[in-house]
């Protein structure tokens, strides 16, 4: 499949507002309203920018996928369930347009992301998932993260999973 990745600008905040909110939308279709039932701003996706590294994914003009990578970790993390590395990085808000998931775009989109890692540095990346039907455990896992605990954080049952690199 042939991707382009890129950093997001806030040119694309209309876009990938769009592609959080079709992805949320369709797990709640799927799965009924849960954690993963939300709206994306464009607002919200520009403060994004501010704090993390947006990651785009396009598939000829379409923005197909998307990531952040952050230094400052996440509310929902408990560090203390992660191997102790100098530097971890922090990959959130994952999404790929509904009618092009099950098409390799994650998985290409997850090693664009390691590359970035690497040249960051950072040590690890770090992430949690919802731990529910509508979650992505398993596909982190195929990806090569390693599920290093299952927790629940404010009532929302999460798994943490985390990539060393070496």
């Amino acid at each position: 499949m042939k991707l382009a990745f890129a950093l997001a600008t806030s040119s694309d905040a209309p876009a990938l507002a769009a592609l959080q909110t079709a992805a949320a939308d369709d797990l709640t279709r799927r799965y009924g309203h849960g954690f993963w039932s939300s709206v994306t701003t464009e607002r919200g996706v520009i403060a994004n920018m501010r704090y993390a590294k947006v990651l785009l994914a396009r598939k000829g003009r379409t923005i197909a996928g998307t990531l952040r990578l952050a230094n400052k970790k996440p509310w929902a993390i408990d560090v203390g369930y992660f191997t102790p590395v100098k530097k971890a990085i922090y990959l959130t808000g994952m999404a790929v347009l509904p009618n092009l998931q099950r098409q390799g775009i994650g998985r290409l989109l997850l090693e664009e992301a390691v590359a970035q890692a690497r040249l960051w540095p950072a040590d690890a990346i770090r992430l949690d998932a919802f731990d529910a039907a509508a979650g992505a455990g398993g596909f982190y896992a195929s990806c090569g993260f390693r599920d290093v605990a299952h927790v629940v954080y404010k009532g929302d049952p999460l798994i943490y999973f985390e990539l060393v690199l070496s």
